[in-house]
């Protein structure tokens, strides 16, 4: 019985200090994330869009760095899921679990997504082809939709954009 206590107070603190660690982490690492060359060309893309996740920049580029994903990814699966956010539910832009799950906020569900991409069974150490068609089983045509997207952010994986002086 004590353990169960014990296990579950230890849950309860996880989901309250969650979100604590990713804004604390967040605020000294997006100064650092907007003169990264992806970051200007990723904001680029979104705004010219009129994407409403295009606030959120900073935190797809900072989530795919953290979990060793092509950071053009996470916002192209937000495209094909919502628009770029302009149409989602429970603060999922990604379309995650067909957007049953509810985050606490937008920044949240994509810190959470890429750590899943990441570290899941379902997704790890599998191809980009293969995570996709996991992603989104019910559609055939899912993976080839997302990595359009991805190469119309950046036909590259690095950019490197140079600034006028």
């Amino acid at each position: 019985m004590r353990t169960i206590v014990s296990q579950g107070i230890i849950v309860c603190a996880g989901f309250l200090i969650g979100p604590m660690a990713i804004q604390s982490i967040e605020s000294k690492d997006v100064s650092e994330v907007k003169s990264d060359p992806r970051y200007i060309v990723l904001n680029e893309f979104l705004t010219e869009r009129d994407c409403p996740i295009a606030r959120h920049t900073a935190d797809f580029i900072i989530a795919a760095d953290r979990n060793d994903l092509d950071w053009r990814l996470l916002p192209s699966i937000s495209i094909i899921e919502s628009g770029g956010g302009k149409d989602y539910r429970n603060n999922n832009v990604l379309g995650w679990d067909s957007c049953r799950t509810r985050f606490p906020s937008i920044q949240e569900g994509i810190h959470l997504v890429a750590s899943h991409l990441a570290n899941s069974k379902l997704y790890r150490h599998k191809p980009l082809e293969d995570i996709l068609h996991t992603y989104n089983a019910a559609n055939p045509n899912y993976a080839v939709k997302v990595k359009q997207v991805m190469r119309s952010i950046s036909p590259v994986e690095h950019p490197i954009r140079l600034v006028p002086n």
